[in-house]
């Protein structure tokens, strides 16, 4: 089998996953909706946070991997495993936890604040930030499967810090309410 068919496979089997993951997530929401509890703000909330954490833990990994794997030279065995972490945290992992960060997110802005207040404005504003980030992210994935990368480990070094600011802003904005 070639190395080409190989990835596809893997390609393949890790959008499963991904699918698999969501498809879970969808499952247990429909559950909630069609037998929602009393407290079905707080499961949504919940799952709003459990989305959350593990979106921004990818966030956060992603540019350190991408540090390391630039070191690697192109074509070596840690490069080609670097590739492969690589598209698995994106795809599998990063994807489906941002999809329902946003759909659990907008759920509770619309339901809870009825998308008043401008603190939600302003959280909103750096989410979209940090999904630019993401989409960014995703773009080096295939640039580095590519052996394309243009970005220094200085450089990504510096883009792994935007994240947690970012992350920070958005916990001010939804725990202090500043405005």
């Amino acid at each position: 089998m070639s190395e080409q068919q190989t990835g596809r496979r893997a390609g393949r089997r890790a959008a499963i996953r991904a699918v698999s993951v969501i498809v879970v997530f969808a499952a247990i929401a429909a559950m909630l909706i069609a037998h929602p509890p009393d407290d079905l703000y707080l499961w949504i909330k919940a799952f709003h946070v459990v989305a959350v954490i593990s979106w921004m833990a990818g966030l956060l990994y992603l540019p350190r991997l991408f540090i390391y794997h630039t070191d690697a030279a192109a074509g070596s065995d840690a490069a080609e495993t670097f590739k492969t972490m690589e598209n698995r945290l994106y795809f599998v992992i990063m994807n489906p936890a941002m999809m329902l960060s946003w759909v659990l997110g907008l759920y509770l802005a619309w339901s809870v604040y009825g998308f008043h207040g401008g603190w939600l404005h302003a959280k909103l504003a750096f989410v979209l930030v940090l999904t630019g980030f993401h989409v960014f992210l995703g773009r080096s994935v295939r640039a580095f499967s590519r052996d394309e990368n243009r970005i220094s480990p200085r450089g990504w070094r510096f883009l792994n810090e935007m994240p947690a600011l970012l992350m920070v802003a958005i916990v001010i904005f939804v725990v202090v309410k500043p405005f």
